[in-house]
């Protein structure tokens, strides 16, 4: 995969996240949307095109090249599962040079049947992401002409598992609660940095997936917005923004959540300890909503917006994605499905103008990145504002025990 298409697609993950604030759970994924942008790009005329183009960051005339060697590269990345879809009408013309760059196996056909759109929609969805995504994300399967998907479905394992224990932050939002913890001591420091950024110090960890795939953990001080905290993880994650390591930082408390000082200890070896949290985040996406970040505002007007893909007039009648992440002590599982429906256009539109002891808290909201190691590609990003709370186990009098 070329460093120039990595950094397209982690540039629409930048500005998703800037466009996010801050607020509940939330994770999504670029990775997933970017190909659909691209091929709509590739049939796309007008006013729709360069929107299109722009939102991408490539030219629209190389977006499905781009968008099939994004797809080839995904496909090698260990623990990754992806899968395009494209269900149309069976009296909807499309044209051959369109269709001729997607992958075998894609196409289905819409039969105007809601129940039974409905339930093929559903079931691709469910198939390609192992049950983490139950439903396609599209609202009226029977206003569709057409429907363009992708599903990604990520799985990665700890190379060093975490050690599940009761955690009771002392402040913060979560003060007072027994929450999910995750402990983890180790001896590389390096897997902590802080970064020195216009928002002030950013604390990011590294958690080391076994099949090239890290998941990396963010936290900023407290009034940085969460969407302008993960944007800037995002570049320190992928090396954009330089960090200064565990083993080099200053005693006392050099970033949000670290401490740095010197412990008695049985072994001549540094130390990190880690202390998080396990987190099940989901949500949906209506893309549309956020219109002009995707380029798809001319799009979703009335118009013959894509004479590349068919004679008939296209417009694009909804845009959405459904995804989920998951952080436990043995690993990290992520899915996205991302959706859209194009219904029929009309003519055309008017003009438009437009260590030493390391300590690590996250403890409190905190964003994350699924980083492909070898590439820099984020493959999926979300922030935490909810944990999970710590399990508890039943006596067998049939009362509850809470776990220490």
């Amino acid at each position: 995969m070329r460093n120039s298409t990595v950094r397209t697609v982690n540039g629409l993950t930048r500005r998703w996240a800037r466009s996010l604030g801050s607020g509940d759970n939330t994770v999504f994924t670029a990775a997933g949307l970017w190909p659909l942008l691209a091929l709509l790009a590739d049939g796309a005329g007008g006013p729709a095109r360069d929107e299109l183009a722009a939102a991408l960051g490539t030219p629209a005339g190389e977006a499905a090249a781009t968008a099939r060697e994004l797809f080839e590269g995904l496909a090698g990345i260990g623990g990754l599962e992806t899968a395009l879809g494209l269900w149309t009408r069976a009296d909807l013309p499309l044209r051959e040079r369109w269709t001729a760059g997607l992958p075998e196996g894609t196409r289905g056909t819409l039969t105007g049947v809601p129940d039974t759109d409905r339930a093929a929609l559903d079931t691709w969805a469910k198939e390609r992401t192992g049950g983490l995504i139950e439903k396609m994300p599209v609202t009226d399967p029977a206003a569709a002409l057409m429907v363009l998907a992708s599903a990604l479905a990520l799985d990665v394992s700890w190379l060093h598992p975490f050690e599940p224990v009761p955690q009771r932050p002392a402040d913060g939002p979560w003060a007072g609660r027994t929450v999910a913890g995750l402990y983890r001591l180790t001896s590389s420091l390096d897997r902590v940095g802080v970064a020195q950024t216009p928002a002030g110090p950013l604390t990011v960890l590294q958690v080391g997936g076994a099949t090239g795939v890290d998941v990396h953990l963010v936290r900023a001080a407290e009034e940085v917005p969460a969407g302008e905290a993960l944007a800037l993880g995002l570049d320190v994650s992928t090396g954009v923004v330089p960090a200064l390591p565990g083993d080099l930082l200053p005693e006392g408390t050099p970033g949000p959540g670290v401490t740095v000082g010197t412990v008695a200890a049985l072994s001549p070896a540094p130390s990190l300890e880690v202390r998080t949290v396990a987190f099940e985040v989901t949500a949906e996406h209506d893309l549309t909503e956020r219109a002009p970040l995707f380029g798809l505002a001319t799009a979703l007007r009335d118009g013959d917006h894509f004479p590349g893909i068919s004679a008939a007039p296209l417009a694009v009648g909804e845009a959405r994605q459904s995804a989920r992440a998951e952080f436990h002590a043995e690993g990290f599982r992520a899915a996205a499905v991302t959706a859209i429906a194009m219904r029929p256009g009309s003519g055309p539109p008017p003009a438009t103008h437009r260590v030493r002891r390391v300590r690590v808290d996250f403890d409190r909201p905190f964003g994350f990145l699924a980083v492909h190691r070898a590439s820099g590609l984020v493959l999926a990003a979300g922030r935490v504002a909810e944990p999970l709370p710590f399990p508890q186990r039943s006596h067998p009098s049939g009362g509850v025990l809470r776990m220490p």
